[in-house]
């Protein structure tokens, strides 16, 4: 399909700590692990999208900034308010910390229901409907 997104990587601090967090949420949203090789690891989704997580082979920090240029977040569709409550309450017992707790799950405004989740390094991920 031409302009569809093919895959995504990124390029992280800690990959040995980074694996279980996000291998329990990309499990959780359905995709599937991929590739795996010193240095990287990979999931794919059911309609041929993958995700790349690589160890940086020239580290200039240990956590990554949202807020500077670059990557801000990644965006996952859920099938309805019950998967994104039911990730979002999982996700601390997996690394993933709740942000804009005060505003959850309408920190996106009154019409979107999403839970933004932060890992230990920075990356976030928002879960929507």
């Amino acid at each position: 399909m031409t302009g569809a997104l093919h895959h995504v990587e990124l390029w992280v601090p800690d990959l040995a700590g980074m694996r279980g967090p996000w291998g329990w949420l990309l499990g959780e949203l359905g995709w599937t692990p991929f590739q795996d090789w010193p240095g990287g690891l990979s999931w794919k989704h059911g309609n041929g999208t993958y995700l790349v997580l690589e160890q940086s082979k020239a580290l200039s920090g240990d956590t990554h900034d949202r807020l500077a240029p670059g990557l801000n977040h990644l965006a996952f569709t859920v099938a309805g308010s019950g998967e994104v409550d039911r990730i979002s309450a999982s996700a601390p017992e997996h690394g993933w910390s709740l942000m804009f707790e005060d505003r959850h799950p309408y920190a996106g405004g009154p019409d979107s229901y999403a839970a933004y989740l932060e890992d230990g390094w920075g990356y976030e991920v928002e879960i929507a409907t």
